[in-house]
């Protein structure tokens, strides 16, 4: 699970993913799970992509509230089509990137948290894997751009599999240990608009070799 990343700023996520300059709020450097962050979508009935602001964390079409009592910021990518948080969105095609110079995973083969710090090896920002929703309140009418960030299971990754706090009760091919997804730039337009079956296939752990980390300063 991520629950920390840097972002961009504006410029460069446009100048990266070619979207066309448009004002938006601004955010954090830091993104944290329900602060508001960036992610690149395609627009309404068209194939240009927009850049969004949206909440860390999404809010599912039925929530009665904004503020939910449980966490959406991470979802299971082998979960997105029957979890009732997140098929909706999975379904319709509702895919974003979400950019990121780099995140923050936690490594306890200390037997404490040290806290590793994962870039691109290309110098370039990841585009990680993501699904969002509009939701409106119903009372007010306000609508709340929000996203959540995929994972997936990471066991058997020379690197990822080394993340997060081990649980002694299970083997270590089967501690479900996560990772985020990236997809690659050459891959953007399958993910934002091809085919539900084009989409899964992207759903991969990165390779170690587009990755440089190691432990925070």
């Amino acid at each position: 699970m991520c629950n920390r990343y840097v972002s961009p700023d504006q410029a460069a996520i446009e100048r990266f993913w070619h979207i066309g300059r448009h004002n938006q709020p601004q955010w954090a450097r830091e993104i944290f799970p329900h602060a508001p962050g960036p992610f690149v979508r395609l627009g309404a009935g068209t194939p240009e992509r927009e850049l969004v602001v949206g909440q860390w964390g999404l809010i599912p079409w039925f929530a009665n509230t904004a503020k939910l009592t449980y966490s959406t910021n991470n979802a299971r990518s082998e979960e997105i089509a029957a979890k009732a948080s997140y098929k909706q969105s999975w379904l319709h095609g509702k895919r974003c990137i979400i950019p990121a110079w780099s995140f923050d995973e936690p490594c306890w083969e200390s037997g404490r948290n040290v806290w590793w710090n994962f870039r691109r090896a290309d110098g370039q920002p990841w585009g990680l894997a993501g699904l969002w929703n509009d939701w409106t309140d119903k009372e007010s009418g306000e609508v709340i751009s929000s996203y959540t960030m995929l994972t997936i299971n990471a066991d058997h990754h020379p690197l990822m599999s080394r993340m997060h706090r081990p649980d002694p009760k299970l083997p270590p091919d089967r501690q479900d240990k996560r990772s985020v997804i990236a997809i690659e730039p050459g891959d953007v337009d399958a993910w934002l608009q091809g085919s539900i079956d084009e989409a899964r296939e992207l759903l991969c752990v990165p390779s170690v070799d587009v990755m440089e980390a190691g432990p925070k300063d």
